[in-house]
């Protein structure tokens, strides 16, 4: 079993990652606590294996937390700032989750701890969710250092503009200055695919193909010749 803590200064957050760790198998809860030092001290006795932690605390922050803490247990990062995941992966955490957390995501993540800290020993408990892997992307923005989260769900198609390449969402379009071929070999295939030389696309998105054209939204793309053979043969598999 892995040992858990949650830390979070709101006590009814603690409570839900509580009820997820209980209902959880391999997952066994060592307690909650508001207060960030007193999980410190936990932690620094040996009694946790994985700390799910919240970023925004006031008296210490979830980064802090991590630096002095210094790798004696594995954190997954809890918040609703999204903005932080990047500081928080370059600090060797397990997992990001977002609030509100669902507890899908969050078996997610529990995975990825369990293939971390369970010896081979452990029984491989099987999963209620497709897969273990992250479900997102960060997208480079338009300064350094800036990285836009994006989940692959929401993302309806790619296009290549030269050095540039756009990411069209629901809501949103996304430029970043990359290569497509170098955004194609971080997306998951499935569901994503290489179309035509300037298109990426997600085939869940796909309203309707017609020949030599498939329409997502109100958007036609054409399938370029290229990468027809590839694609038709997705596509009637799908069938």
């Amino acid at each position: 079993m892995i040992r858990c803590l949650a830390v979070d200064d709101e006590s009814y957050a603690s409570d839900i990652i509580a009820a997820f760790i209980n209902k959880t198998p391999f997952l066994e809860l060592v307690g909650t606590t508001t207060n960030a030092f007193e999980a410190l001290n936990l932690v620094q006795e040996g009694k946790v294996d994985l700390v799910f932690l919240d970023i925004q605390m006031p008296e210490l922050t979830g980064i802090q937390f991590l630096k002095i803490c210094g790798g004696k247990c594995k954190v997954i990062l809890t918040t609703a700032y999204p903005e932080y995941a990047l500081e928080g992966f370059e600090l060797d955490v397990v997992d990001y989750l977002l609030k509100p957390i669902s507890y899908e995501r969050f078996y997610k993540a529990a995975l990825k701890a369990q293939q971390i800290l369970s010896p081979p020993q452990y029984e491989v408990i099987a999963a209620p969710v497709a897969s273990a892997t992250s479900d997102f992307i960060f997208i480079k923005g338009e300064t350094k250092n800036k990285f836009i989260k994006v989940n692959y769900d929401d993302i309806l198609y790619i296009e290549g503009l030269k050095n540039y390449v756009s990411v069209y969402t629901a809501s949103q379009r996304i430029i970043t200055y990359q290569a497509l071929r170098e955004l194609e070999n971080d997306l998951p295939k499935p569901p994503f695919y290489r179309v035509h030389k300037s298109y990426i696309i997600s085939l869940d998105k796909i309203k309707m193909v017609d020949g030599n054209t498939l329409y997502i939204g109100d958007q036609s793309i054409p399938v370029g010749e290229t990468y027809k053979e590839e694609f038709f043969k997705v596509i009637r598999e799908r069938k």
